[in-house]
């Protein structure tokens, strides 16, 4: 099958995505083969490529935004059949018997596995995964707008939950791309007033086409304190900044993987008044199911931008630098 694989991680701007051609993956029993439709792009992959996060092996397909049909399955897979449409998200395999899946947090998995960083991922034609950690898309949405529900929507969801959002209060978002361009669709949805803290002009375009009542940067001022915020760029200086503007009370979600350094905190500026600061680590599948159930009803729109896999570096970096709107997907097959 053919493939773009990480052997070495490197800035974007040098390729460090190379061409290959590779086996099909090997299937363990309670497992199912998946030919790749498309895979959506994320900062993950960004963060991964260029060596933010470190994958504990080298080479690596990465990619977890996987949209695409079962061909086949192991001898103890019967969840799916062949010719099914499924998804493949980011979260892979959790152990089931540590004190976190014990209690309905596999995101916390002390021996997970992740799509694209412990296991080959969708940025090739085929991938593999246990029948268990794929999800049926939902029927009205094509391949392209169902990939970035794989992830950027589901990490989204759980960013809102961790932020407490709730109907009649007011939810910050502070930068706007895949994730954010999802999750206010969802807070809208319930009853939120959300403002938008981006820097490009499209972006604030497409958070106002949205149902943002307020964009600006995250310098500026809003309107009024909010009561949640999530934080989806990898900024650490923007969480200074979103606490000043939250309400007594209020919670910061931090959506991302990675972050760069926050800086020091003023307690009475930031933290007073019972302000608190969350981090968001993974999913469990039952984000996923949620998401997935709440991305038929609403619908969800997703605004996408398609990219074939032999363009996967490029894509890359017009991610990191701002200029895709919305999320961006790679056509395989």
């Amino acid at each position: 099958m053919k493939a773009f694989v990480l052997s070495q991680p490197k800035s974007i701007t040098q390729d460090p995505l190379q061409a290959a051609d590779m086996p099909l993956p090997s299937l363990n029993p309670d497992e199912i083969l998946v030919r790749i439709h498309v895979c959506g792009i994320c900062h993950t992959d960004l963060h991964t490529v260029e060596g933010d996060i470190h994958p504990p092996a080298l080479p690596i397909v990465p990619g977890h935004q996987i949209v695409g049909t079962v061909t086949d399955r192991g001898p103890q897979a019967h969840r799916f059949n062949q010719g099914d449409r499924v998804g493949i998200a980011w979260l892979q395999y959790t152990c089931g018997k540590c004190a976190f899946c014990r209690s309905g947090r596999e995101n916390l998995c002390e021996r997970p596995l992740f799509t694209g960083f412990h296991r080959n991922g969708g940025y090739a034609e085929y991938a593999a995964v246990h029948e268990d950690f794929a999800y049926p898309v939902p029927p009205g949405f094509s391949d392209q707008d169902a990939a970035p529900l794989l992830c950027a929507g589901i990490i989204g969801y759980r960013s809102l939950k961790r932020s407490e959002f709730a109907r009649g209060k007011r939810l910050g978002l502070y930068g706007f791309g895949a994730s954010a361009h999802i999750a206010i669709q969802i807070a809208i949805h319930e009853g939120c007033e959300v403002f938008v803290f981006t820097r490009g002009k499209r972006h604030r375009e497409l958070a106002s086409q949205l149902g943002a009542v307020w964009t600006g940067s995250a310098a500026e001022t809003p309107p009024a304190k909010m009561d949640s915020a999530i934080i989806f760029a990898p900024a650490g200086e923007l969480v200074p900044l979103a606490l000043k503007n939250l309400n007594k009370g209020g919670v910061l979600a931090l959506g991302g993987i990675h972050m760069s350094t926050i800086p020091p905190l003023d307690y009475a500026a930031c933290l007073f008044d019972e302000r608190t600061v969350r981090s968001v680590t993974a999913n469990t599948r039952q984000d996923g199911m949620e998401l997935m159930n709440l991305a038929a009803e609403i619908p969800i729109k997703t605004e996408t931008s398609l990219f074939p896999l032999q363009e996967a570096n490029r894509a890359l970096n017009l991610l990191k630098t701002g200029q895709i709107n919305g999320a961006g997907v790679l056509s395989v097959s």
